[in-house]
């Protein structure tokens, strides 16, 4: 059963929602086949994979016109991320990147059938040339030092990360400060207990 939207926390169109579930019916389908994530989540969709995207979104700044999602897989965050911009930031441009061909295919799909518009590179981050996003997500992906490492490759200057991270965020933020500056704000996750976004910017190294 689908929770509603004051449950997930979301306040959008009912063609938004609308797409968020042909989003899922695809996904749940597809997993099938290709493992786009955990097959113990799909009873926690909405909420755990779903809703917790969305929390990333409303942390974006406001101006931002250009987002890329780093080893999209499934498309958590970044085909949420495409999806709630169609209607409340149209000018938000999104480009998602994922290395595995099939998982690229599937996000494919869901653009399609969402009719949301979302620039999908199936390469290797480390191969895609520099992107020069405003924001530039991440999840369950890497730990921090190798994120920032990306980030300093595809961030534009003066942009921001979000990476949603769980109950370890502390260590990994002691571990990159050993090779990074950079700038943290630790927001509480709205839908895991231990988890938390880590919003940061004025990435540098040491």
């Amino acid at each position: 059963m689908t929770p509603s939207q004051a449950e997930l926390g979301l306040d959008v169109s009912r063609e938004t929602f609308e797409r968020l579930e042909i989003y899922a019916a695809l996904l749940r389908k597809w997993n099938r086949a290709i493992n786009l994530v955990s097959p113990a989540s799909l009873d926690a969709l909405w909420t755990r994979h779903i809703a917790d995207s969305a929390q990333v979104f409303s942390l974006a700044p406001e101006g931002a016109e250009t987002w890329a999602d780093l080893g999209s897989g499934g498309g958590f965050p970044g085909m949420v991320i495409a999806i709630l911009a169609a209607e409340l930031r149209p000018s938000l441009a999104v480009t998602l990147v994922e290395s595995d061909k099939r998982k690229a295919t599937f996000l494919q799909a869901v653009a399609r059938d969402t009719g949301v518009a979302a620039d999908i590179r199936p390469a290797r981050i480390e191969e895609v040339s520099p992107l020069g996003a405003e924001v530039l997500s991440a999840r369950a992906l890497a730990p921090l030092i190798v994120l920032l490492g990306y980030a300093e490759r595809h961030l534009a200057a003066g942009g921001v990360a979000l990476f949603p991270k769980g109950a370890r965020h502390r260590g990994e933020v002691a571990a990159a400060l050993a090779s990074w500056q950079f700038d943290v704000q630790t927001v509480a996750s709205r839908t895991e207990a231990d988890g938390v976004i880590l919003r940061i910017g004025g990435i540098s190294r040491v």
